[in-house]
This record gives structure tokens, sequence and C-alpha cells, in this order.
């Protein structure tokens, strides 16, 4: 079984089409069991999108009606016509770079039997930028998140806060799966990922018997360009269970290696 986590970008990438292509491409060949998308963004001004692919279940709670230029459902259409087929969830969370509804995504080759939205930010304003929400799906009873948290030293949104509301939900579930961008360091102690690590939680690639650097950011990002360490290598997109599984491998995908990069983001790619 294989679960895939990437940080999309999407729509503000560079050449976002040609890097879209290498995607599907991708997830075509590999085919993941699940694969869960952060920054999966739609122009807010698009006119809606009426042919919607196959596979699609709304999630309770999301008011934002698919656009043309859906970042998720031309994955889904694309992956659609190579005759892969996913069931797959949109969930918008907020406005981004003041033009796009930028959601989450969850595609699950399994049928997906309930969806849910979960605020973690102490704010719930769609205007505005730091609002965070997990999306939750259950396939084969087991749930997977994808979440792409705020940071541990925001006055504002600090990440222990969003953190025990993610923890609570996701905790509550016999199984669950988080992937996304965590905006912690893992080798950073005290911090975020340390607190998911004392809460319980499993994190796959210490858990992986094979496993590369692991280092998904290797260059300054957007929220990450006033850190001291704003170029460094960070291990920030990861995957967590919560509970001990068997982990074959955990390997960076996307990163310009073995797969050309595809986002500011590279991926993660673990099999059970």
């Amino acid at each position: 079984m294989k679960l895939l986590t990437l940080n999309t970008h999407s729509l503000i990438e560079p050449d976002y089409e040609a890097k879209r292509e290498i995607f599907v491409n991708f997830i075509a060949k590999e085919q993941p069991e699940v694969f869960a998308l952060q920054e999966v963004n739609q122009t807010a001004c698009a006119p809606l999108l009426e042919d919607i692919p196959a596979g699609y279940l709304p999630c309770p709670g999301n008011t934002v009606a698919l656009k043309t230029d859906n970042h998720a459902a031309a994955v889904a259409r694309m992956l659609e016509e190579k005759g892969v087929h996913y069931h797959w969830c949109w969930f918008a969370v907020k406005i981004g770079y003041d033009k796009y509804d930028e959601g989450m995504a969850v595609f699950t080759r399994a049928p997906i039997t309930a969806a849910e939205n979960t605020l973690l930010s102490k704010a719930d304003n769609y205007s505005f930028w730091k609002t965070r929400r997990a999306l939750g799906v259950c396939a084969d009873d087991v749930w997977y998140y994808t979440v792409h948290m705020g940071w541990w030293n925001d006055r504002e949104e600090p990440f222990p806060y969003q953190w025990e509301k993610l923890s609570q939900t996701a905790g509550a579930k016999q199984t669950a799966f988080l992937l996304g961008d965590f905006n912690s360091e893992a080798d950073v102690r005290g911090e975020g990922y340390d607190l998911i690590l004392r809460s319980g939680w499993q994190d796959t690639y210490r858990l992986a018997q094979q496993k590369d650097e692991g280092c998904t950011v290797v260059q300054a990002i957007d929220g990450w360009r006033d850190a001291p360490n704003a170029a460094a290598k960070k291990r920030i997109d990861q995957i967590w269970c919560s509970k001990p599984v068997a982990v074959k491998s955990s390997r960076v995908v996307f990163n310009g290696l073995r797969e050309p990069q595809v986002s500011d983001h590279a991926g993660i790619l673990i099999e059970l």
C-alpha cells in the first residue's frame, strides 16, 4: 500500500501545466492507494465547472463550488483519461494570494464513505491567509487527513493550538493518517515535531525500513523567508499514523532527482 503527500503550489507554479502533466503521469504509474494534496487552488473569479470528473464527493461545509481551473478536478480528469480512477474530495480553506480559492484534496482508490473538515485555526475567516482547516476522508475504515499547519512561533495562530484541534479530531478515529505540510522541522527540538511525537503519533519516516534524507524543502519559500534558516534543508512535509505500522520505505519524490520538481515543495511517498 502506497501513500503520497505533496504541497502542490498548483496554479502559482511557473510552467504549471507541464508540471501537472509530470505529476499525473507519476500517479498513473505508481497508483498510490491514497494521495493528499495541499495548496490545491482555483481562480476565485473563474466560471463554475459544470462537467465534474467522476468520483467527486463534496465535503460537508464546503460552500465554494468547483471552478473550471480547479487543480484537483484537472488531476482527476487527466487520470480518468488515462484509465486510472480515483475517488476524490476537495475543500476550499481561504483566499490565497488575493485571487485563488486555496484548498486541499484527498484522492483514494477505494470509495470514500465519509468526509469532514475541521477548523484548526482560531480564525474562521475565509479572507484571512492564516486560516487553517484539515480535510479528512474515510476509505476502507481508515481516515486520511490532508493538513497544512501554521508555524510554531506565530503569535496569532500558534501551531500548538492547531495541533490540539487536529489531534482531538483525528485521534478519535480507530486508525488515522495525517499527510501534509506541517511547517515544523523534524530536526528542531522542543517545537511542533516533538509535540506530535509526545502526543503518541508515529512518524512513518522513522518507522521506514528504507529511507532517504527526507528533506522536502531545500530553498527559501513563502512563510519561511524571514526565518534565520530560511534557505536550509527542511523535512517539514510528513506522514503520521495514529498507531505503529510496518513501513517498507519512505522516499522524497519530485525533488529534481528521480522526478522533476513540480512545486516549491517535494513530496513524500511511503509504502506500507
